[in-house]
């Protein structure tokens, strides 16, 4: 009461001609907690990640997963319908191509085949392929490819020139057998 009435005299005061000037006066009452101010945090800036591959990565297909996985290489990265997929930092990324650039895309958004596995099982699907791939990569009868044009070319020649040391070995079996080697 007190303070109300030291209020009403200051106000009294301001308002004589002697203090005649421009002067406010304001009051606020407030009943309760003040409320609080809350201040969104800033959104998390994802950086794409700097992924470089000095040669085309190999993929291999484990049957389990259904999709393609690199091997023999630093990432967890994916190749799945024409797009490369990459986690990274707790953080997946998309690209058109195995050297980016990358674009940040959703959990949701990824392919349902990458979402049906947990990355620890995809691990473990790839690890599995790959021994049976590096213990038998001459004839090895899986899936599996390097993305770039030069690589196929080189695999075709090498495809090429081991169907004609068949050919020769068949023909020198043939010969043997009939015993007209000198012909």
């Amino acid at each position: 009461m007190k303070r109300a009435l030291m209020l009403a005299t200051l106000f009294t005061v301001s308002a004589s001609p002697v203090f005649a000037a421009d002067v406010g006066f304001d009051l606020n009452i407030n009943v309760g907690n003040r409320p609080q101010v809350v201040v969104p945090a800033p959104p998390v800036a994802v950086v794409p990640p700097g992924v470089v591959f000095e040669e085309p990565p190999v993929f291999i297909a484990p049957p389990r997963l259904g999709f393609y996985v690199g091997v023999d290489i630093p990432y967890d990265i994916f190749f799945i319908s024409g797009r490369y997929y990459l986690y990274q930092g707790n953080s997946w990324y998309v690209a058109p191509h195995y050297n980016g650039p990358w674009g940040v895309v959703r959990y949701r958004s990824l392919p349902p085949g990458l979402r049906r596995h947990r990355l620890e099982r995809i691990h473990y699907y790839r690890d599995h392929e790959y021994r049976v791939y590096r213990g038998d990569h001459d004839h090895y009868r899986g899936r599996y490819f390097r993305p770039e044009k030069e690589w196929k070319e080189r695999r075709k020649e090498e495809h090429e020139r081991w169907k004609e040391e068949r050919k020769w070995e068949k023909e020198e079996r043939k010969h043997r057998g009939r015993g007209h080697w000198d012909d």
